[in-house]
C-alpha cells in the first residue's frame, strides 16, 4: 500500500521521504518540488504561488490528478507521495500527517537553504511567513475541495516530529504502516492514532515533561497500554482531568505517547 505523507511546513517530509527511499526503496513522489518549480519558472515566492494558487485553482487539479494517476496505475509500487493532499487523491494509501511545534519548524526552515523562491530575513520573518503559508493553503483547500486539511481524523497516524530523530520517525512510519495493513490494534476500526511528544502536553499546572527523551532509532516509541485523552490547546495539547495520574507519569519515561482528542 502507498503511502501519503503530509503535514506542518518544516515537520521533516522531504527528510523522512529520503530515508524512506534509501533504506526501504520506496518511490518519492514530491508535490512541493513542482510547485517551487513552478514558482521559479514565474520568478515568484511560494508564498506568492500559493497566494495566486488561491485564483486559479488549475494548478492545484494539475498536481491532484497526476497523484490519482501514479496510484491507480502503480497499485503494487512502493511509493510515498509527499503531497499536501494525496491522503484524499490517492486511490488507497496509509495516510500519515508529521505535526510540529511552530517554534522548530521555523528554526528548521531557516537553516535550510531553499533557493531563492523561499528565502527568510530572521526566524521571526519565517515564523510568520510559516503562518501566513499554512493559513494561505488552508483557505484555499476549504474553498476549492471543502477539505479541513488540519483535521487529525482525515488520517491514520499522526505523529509529531517536533523532538524526534528523522530516522525514528521513519522507522516508526514503516512500523505503523505494517499495522495498519493488517489491521491490527488500534487500526482495527480505522481509528486515527495520535502519537505526540509528552513535552507538547500539559495539564492546567504544568508541561508533563520540560525536557525531551534521548532517542535513538532503536528506542521503545510509546507506551502502548496507555491512551491520554487531551483537547487540542494553541500549537500544543492539553491533557484532560480524568487522565491517571500514574499514566501521566509514565508516560515521560517515553519520546512518544498516543492520545485522544
Amino acid at each position: 500500500m502507498h503511502i501519503t505523507l503530509t503535514g506542518n511546513l518544516g515537520s521533516g517530509k522531504s527528510t523522512i521521504c529520503r530515508y524512506l527511499e534509501e533504506k526501504y526503496g520506496y518511490e518519492i513522489y514530491s508535490t512541493g518540488k513542482v510547485q517551487r518549480k513552478l514558482a521559479e519558472d514565474l520568478g515568484i515566492t511560494v508564498l506568492e504561488m500559493n497566494q495566486r494558487m488561491c485564483n486559479d485553482p488549475s494548478f492545484d487539479h494539475m498536481i491532484d490528478d497526476t497523484v490519482t494517476r501514479i496510484s491507480e496505475e502503480n497499485p503494487d509500487k512502493k511509493i510515498i507521495f509527499d503531497s499536501r493532499l494525496a491522503w484524499h487523491f490517492a486511490k488507497t494509501s496509509f495516510k500519515v500527517f508529521l505535526s510540529v511545534n511552530i517554534d522548530e519548524a521555523s528554526r528548521r526552515v531557516f537553516s535550510d537553504n531553499r533557493g531563492s523562491v523561499e528565502t527568510y530575513k530572521s526566524l521571526e520573518d519565517t515564523k510568520q511567513q510559516l503562518i501566513a503559508r499554512a493559513q494561505t493553503e488552508d483557505r484555499r483547500y476549504k474553498d476549492i475541495y471543502s477539505l479541513d486539511y488540519f483535521n487529525f481524523s482525515n488520517y491514520n497516524l499522526v505523529l509529531d516530529s517536533t523532538f524526534c530523530p528523522p530516522e525514528f520517525l521513519a522507522e516508526r512510519i514503516v512500523a505503523e504502516h505494517d499495522l495498519y495493513c493488517q489491521k491490527e490494534g488500534f487500526y482495527a476500526d480505522n481509528s486515527c492514532k495520535i502519537l505526540m511528544s509528552p513535552c507538547r502536553l500539559h495539564t492546567a499546572d504544568t508541561t508533563l515533561l520540560s525536557t525531551p527523551v534521548s532517542v535513538t532509532t532503536d528506542s521503545v516509541p510509546y507506551a502502548k497500554e496507555i491512551v491520554l485523552p487531551c483537547r487540542q490547546d494553541g500549537a500544543d495539547f492539553l491533557v484532560l482531568p480524568e487522565a491517571a495520574a500514574n499514566d501521566k507519569t509514565i508516560v515521560t519515561e517515553y519520546p512518544l505517547v498516543q492520545i485522544t482528542i
